[in-house]
């Protein structure tokens, strides 16, 4: 049986999962040549910051050290970005590296978000939920370019 998370457990979650993606978004949009997918990119970023500085807030908030994200994990992602999008960089293969990403992201939070039980505060219980309504609608556009 999994551990309950706690509020401190959530928002390292909530605030790794959001550097995670911004990182991935910062790494591929320099190899993005469609117009609307870089829009979309970039409107993706901005609402990843959002969440990642409401995570932060919470967590100064209740007195909470947040850490920074694995940096060699981040220069393994670079890498791995890199290489693909040199091989492929079309809008489709992007719409399908950044839908890869985003379920791996919703299916990390649904799992942690089941395993709080309800041990969770309104407020990051909310966070996550956002997150999760934010990633899955990401997703849903993400797949019409497939």
């Amino acid at each position: 049986m999994a551990d309950i998370k706690s509020d401190s457990e959530m928002l390292a979650e909530i605030y790794r999962n959001t550097h995670y993606a911004l990182q991935s978004i910062s790494d591929v949009l320099p190899e993005t040549e469609d117009e609307k997918m870089q829009e979309l990119l970039k409107k993706m970023h901005d609402e990843y910051e959002l969440i990642s500085g409401k995570a932060a807030l919470l967590a100064k908030e209740k007195d909470l050290e947040l850490k920074e994200p694995n940096p060699l994990k981040k220069a393994m992602m670079w890498s791995s970005i890199k290489m693909s999008t040199f091989k492929d960089n079309s809008r489709g293969h992007i719409a399908e590296m950044m839908t890869q990403g985003t379920v791996m992201g919703t299916t990390a939070l649904l799992r942690s978000l089941n395993d709080s039980k309800d041990n969770l505060s309104d407020e990051v219980r909310s966070l996550c939920k956002e997150l999760l309504h934010m990633e899955e609608s990401y997703e849903e556009q993400f797949k019409k370019y497939l």
